[in-house]
């Protein structure tokens, strides 16, 4: 058996010993969260959130979705909504905007894809009512600094 050194330690070399303290900590995996899980009751003051929504604000979290087409070519951001749109709600007067949306601004550029495609999205949780400073638009639940990836 080879004696215990620094040099092996630190690579791993005395027989398959592993020193996990060396290594990097690895980011805290998302929570995963669903369309059917954002709201607990409707009452006639509203929508109430669902005690998930509630743990998971502020923390880091996955939903699968689509994206609704965006506003702009260039935005960095998006509705994330249940069901694939095929208007851009926000051009249509008659379209029924769905309940079940997600705000996702998105940490870095990414090319947006096809409504239909389904997506999952990671990023920070936020929840309570915020108005965009450039958009105007008025968002009650948000992702920020995510992104996503074809699901």
């Amino acid at each position: 058996m080879r004696p215990l050194s620094r040099r092996t330690c630190l690579t791993g070399l005395t027989g398959g010993l592993a020193l996990s303290i060396f290594r990097p900590v690895a980011a805290t995996a998302s929570s995963s969260l669903s369309f059917d899980e954002f709201y607990s009751s409707f009452s006639p003051l509203g929508l109430e959130f669902s005690d998930k929504i509630k743990t998971l604000t502020g923390e880091p979290v996955a939903i699968k979705g689509f994206m609704a087409p965006p506003l702009k070519a260039e935005a960095q951001f998006f509705v994330l909504t249940q069901i694939p749109m095929a208007l851009c709600p926000f051009c249509s007067t008659d379209a029924d905007w769905p309940e079940n949306i997600l705000v996702v601004y998105l940490g870095r550029k990414q090319t947006f894809t096809r409504p239909n495609q389904l997506i999952e999205a990671r990023g920070m949780l936020e929840r309570g009512s915020w108005t965009d400073p450039d958009t105007g638009f008025v968002s009650q639940l948000r992702l920020r600094e995510a992104r996503y990836d074809l699901a």
